[in-house]
């Protein structure tokens, strides 16, 4: 008959418990298309494939504070101010939809949700359940901006390693030749699939077998530091086994099983060792109410309107993204062809086969014109209506993608071209065949990106003045302008490039404009 005492105290816990929930399920639903994105990745990608056993694990792990948070339950209050931190998510999730920056606003929906908790229950219940909460974040598919830099990496120590073995290597950007053949270092080389499965494994294990904030950062450092230089020496080891064994070994579907394997012994290794140091726990100090918090059965009329504020402020961000697209037009730009005085248009065949790997533009245009005496090519892809499948500035749009059999990225960068009366900044890139290919030629390329009448060569600048423009209810397009031409020596293109910009690109200002306008 112990009824009396622990009754009370799920009864006061019960009524928070089903407005969380609510809310939750709620959240899901008015953000239902970015929930939706959020699961279509995990199911895209290889690299974010664990995002379907984050909410399982982070379940699991609120389940253990049961006990504690049914003591608790008398203290349950709801915290006004949680409402200026929802407040601040909202804008960023408003500021990632109109900037189409799909992780701004992934991050948002699971802040919404993580938020729910001090907002409802107050923010000792959200101090108790603070791993938790933060775990969740681990189902936002996050890090491929790491991409380009892990794989540098990997291909300067694995080129490194080889020179020390006393292999002759040339190496030409992310290609290398060994005398027993041509390797590459791909997205799937890049190490980042290990890089984030060692970050949330070992942030689950650190919280699990520490206790102190000192072991857990540590634990947590060796979790970033080990799989960067274990895909290091996988890689490494993977041209030594294929080198060793004529290629015989390790060079199709087994180089990546083998991989794995090393990963997972690895990862098995620094657990061992982790264990040498682990912690026993807490035993949990029962939580007595406070004599001006008494226990009550129902909710009371603070949780409800609490739960109103925080719904009212949910639903905000996608009325404000109806205000800003009544009466704009989303229909096809009518994009011509720029107004270049030249020696005219040129056939396809004065220069090499190739164009921009940009996805889905509302329009497109492609010419090749005889500058200088020389051919020069321009491709202007323009966007209005940008969505997660058509947008300018996106991780799949690329002047080569990964994987090209025809062309691959030798370098890229920057650099500024006087325009006369004032500087501009343009991105920079030379493509070349494979070093598989015995034809050598060279595309010295330019691009910048246009956005709604302004001229920038950054990604973030490019992606913040159009969320800006949208905000300011200018609308969103936007448009890459790419120049390229032949390289016959290094460097003998940079000079003509950079004339053809300062000589040409008012007048494709011009007709962006007027595709913009409508004229």
């Amino acid at each position: 008959m112990n009824r009396g005492g622990a009754n009370p105290a799920r009864r006061a816990w019960g009524p928070t418990a089903t407005a969380i929930v609510t809310l939750i399920l709620a959240t899901i639903w008015l953000y239902r298309d970015t929930a939706l994105g959020l699961v279509t990745l995990w199911g895209q990608s290889e690299t974010f494939a664990h995002g379907y056993i984050v909410p399982f694990i982070t379940l699991w792990l609120l389940w253990r504070q049961r006990a504690t948070l049914v003591a608790l339950a008398p203290t349950f209050r709801p915290a006004p101010s949680a409402l200026i931190a929802m407040a601040a998510v909202a804008a960023i999730w408003l500021v990632g939809d109109v900037a189409e920056v799909n992780p701004l606003r992934q991050f948002a929906f699971v802040a919404f949700i993580a938020l729910s908790v001090p907002a409802l229950a107050g923010w000792p219940a959200a101090r108790v359940l603070l791993f938790p909460l933060c775990f969740l974040f681990f189902a936002v598919p996050f890090g491929e901006f790491l991409l380009p830099w892990l794989m540098e990496r990997t291909a300067d120590f694995t080129v490194f390693a080889l020179r020390l073995s006393g292999i002759p290597v040339y190496r030409d950007g992310l290609q290398f030749v060994i005398p027993s053949g041509t390797w590459s270092v791909v997205e799937a080389c890049s190490g980042v699939r290990y890089l984030i499965a060692s970050l949330m494994v070992g942030a689950l294990y650190a919280y699990l077998n520490y206790r102190s904030t000192r072991r857990r950062m540590l634990f947590m450092l060796v979790a970033l530091v080990v799989p960067i230089v274990a895909n290091w020496l996988r890689a490494y080891m993977i041209v030594m086994i294929g080198h060793l064994s004529n290629n015989k070994l390790a060079v199709g579907v087994d180089h990546l099983i083998y991989g794995w394997l090393f990963f997972g012994v690895v990862v098995g290794l620094m657990f061992l060792i982790g264990a040498r140091w682990s912690e026993a726990p807490v035993d949990a100090v029962p939580v007595v109410p406070a004599q001006d918090h008494p226990i009550r059965p129902g909710g009371g009329r603070g949780l409800w309107a609490m739960s109103a504020a925080v719904l009212a402020l949910l639903v905000l961000p996608g009325l404000v993204l109806q205000a800003l697209d009544t009466g704009k037009d989303h229909g096809t730009p009518q994009l011509a062809a720029p107004a270049i005085a030249g020696d005219g248009v040129v056939g396809d065949g004065v220069l090499p086969a190739w164009t921009p790997a940009f996805a889905n533009p509302s329009a497109t245009v492609e010419r090749r014109y005889r500058l200088r005496g020389q051919p020069v090519g321009f491709f202007i892809g323009y966007y209005r209506g940008q969505d997660p499948e058509r947008k300018l500035v996106s991780s799949n749009n690329a002047l080569v993608r990964a994987g090209d059999p025809f062309w691959v990225v030798a370098d890229s960068g920057s650099r500024s071209v006087d325009m006369g009366k004032h500087d501009l900044v343009v991105g920079t890139a030379r493509l070349r065949r494979p070093l598989s290919s015995s034809d050598t030629t060279t595309l010295a390329v330019r691009q910048i990106y246009w956005v709604n009448g302004r001229f920038e060569a950054s990604d973030v600048r490019a992606k913040a003045w159009g969320a800006w423009y949208r905000l300011l209810g200018r609308g969103d397009d936007a448009a890459v302008v790419i120049v390229y031409a032949t390289e016959q020596r290094p460097g003998d293109a940079d000079a003509r490039l950079d004339a053809i910009l300062r000589e040409h690109l008012a007048a494709i200002d011009l007709q962006l404009r007027q595709a913009r306008d409508g004229d």
